[in-house]
Parts: C-alpha cells; structure tokens; sequence
C-alpha cells in the first residue's frame, strides 16, 4: 500500500528584519484559533506583535496574555486554505491552543457504491471537507483489511472515484474510511459482489521448504504468537527459514493452520 499521505499542520519559525514568526497552515473548518501569548524576554510588552491571514494584517488584538485569531470575520468558506502568521519578538514564541482546528475531518457522504463486472470498486460522494486519503478495505479472514489507497479531492461537490479491486472466490465485501487526525475514523456502508473464482487449495512440499496454491492469491502467515511472519501475493510461499512448529495461514477467504517439521 502507498504512504498514506495526510493533511499537513505546519509551524515554521522563520526571520524577517530582526523579529520571529510562527506560521500556520491548515484549512478552514467554521472554528477561531487561540493563542497564548507571553512577555518578552525584555519584561515589556507582549510576545506577538502582528497576525497575517492569507497575506492581509488583521485587527486581532496581540496586547494581553491570550487573544482570539477571528478566521469567522474574514469571510472564509468552509474548507478554504489558511496561511496565518504570527509576527513576534525573538527569543519568546506565542502558543496556538487548537492548531488541530484547522485539519479536515472526515465529513463525506456516500452518494453511490457499486463493485462493476471488471473488479472496479466505484464510488461517489459529496460534502467532503479535506483532502484525506480515502483508505479502501476488503473483509477476509476475519477482519477489514486495508487494500489500497486514494486520495480525496476534498470539496463539497460530488467527486467520482475508482480502485481496481482483487477478489477472491465466493462473496466479496468492501468499504471505504477516511482517517481525520485527532478523530474517530468515518467509514462508508460496505458494499459486496460475488465471485466465480475457484478456491484455491494448498500442498506443503515433501522436503517441507515450501507451500504451493493450485492458484494466485494474497496470503498471510502468523506464527503461534500472532505475529506476522510472511505477506505477499503468489501461488508459492518459502517457508525453509521458519521455526519448527505451528502457523497460521490465511489465503482467498480462508483462515487454515500447519505445522512447519
């Protein structure tokens, strides 16, 4: 699976003629930040001396201990891209409270999901607020398991989008979850589609060095413990280098054991 890439919160300290500054970014999610502000190392005056958002000085008050980022009076759109700079004294940095406040959290709606007779899963959705990876999941051996990844476009018009799936035999089942930071995960209902792929079988080899599918599949193998110890995609897996005893192995739809001699 690819990296999941996720919504980047940055706060970079940079220079500009002698004084500091805390930059933010994020989107706008309908919520103000707050800072906590400091005195200079001086003794006088506050930390924060002037905010940036989008490029335009606002007219937040910077001169007590705490003070409010006003995004609600800018006439932001829900979504929209936030680039705040704190201008501030050296040797002293004021603290945003919320930064989380400005990361997307998964709001899509599932419009319409359907598995299509070339193995494409193919979905719809609408109010997304974030570009958040969607993270496609495959029910087998007991459990969701994550199968691939694609990225959100993440505005509120309808967005169509497709994964080339691989099934195994007999009733497939499939759904789709999108991972905000610092929120539960939101998943969409899962969709299923049959298969007419033959179940594959499996043979250890005599010399017990190997184990071999009558064909292709994913595969899992987990030792005693539950610990993976072989992943991949095949008809043969090497087995020569594990321990004598028992494995658990998982392949298709099927959740078996064996002994290593």
């Amino acid at each position: 699976m690819k990296k999941i890439l996720t919504f980047f919160l940055t706060i970079v300290l940079g220079y500009n003629l002698g004084a500091a500054t805390l930059v933010i970014e994020g989107k706008y999610q309908n919520k103000n930040l707050f800072v906590q502000n400091f005195f200079g190392n001086s003794g006088v005056g506050f930390c924060a001396q002037e905010i940036k958002v989008n490029g335009r000085i606002t007219t937040d008050e910077t001169n007590s201990s705490a003070f409010e980022i006003d995004l609600g009076s800018l006439h932001l759109k829900f979504g929209d891209k936030v680039l705040i700079e704190i201008a501030h004294k050296e040797g002293c940095m004021p603290k945003v409270l919320n930064p989380e406040d400005l990361k997307p959290k998964p709001t899509f709606e599932i419009v319409s999901m359907v598995v299509a007779d070339n193995g494409q899963l193919r979905w719809t959705t609408k109010n997304e607020a974030g570009s958040i990876p969607f993270i496609i999941e495959q029910y087998k051996w007991n459990k969701w398991v994550p199968v691939g990844e694609v990225n959100g476009v993440g505005t509120p018009e309808n967005h169509d989008y497709t994964f080339q799936v691989s099934m195994h035999s007999g009733e497939n089942k499939y759904r789709v979850k999108q991972i905000g930071t610092g929120t539960f995960p939101k998943y969409s209902n899962a969709v299923t589609a049959a298969s007419s792929k033959e179940k594959p079988g499996y043979t250890i080899s005599k010399d017990g060095k190997g184990l071999q599918f009558s064909g292709e599949t994913a595969y899992e193998v987990y030792d005693a413990y539950g610990i993976i110890v072989k992943k991949g995609f095949g008809n043969e897996i090497k087995i020569e280098n594990l321990r004598k005893g028992k494995f658990y192995l998982c392949f298709d739809n099927v959740v078996t054991e064996f002994d290593k001699k």
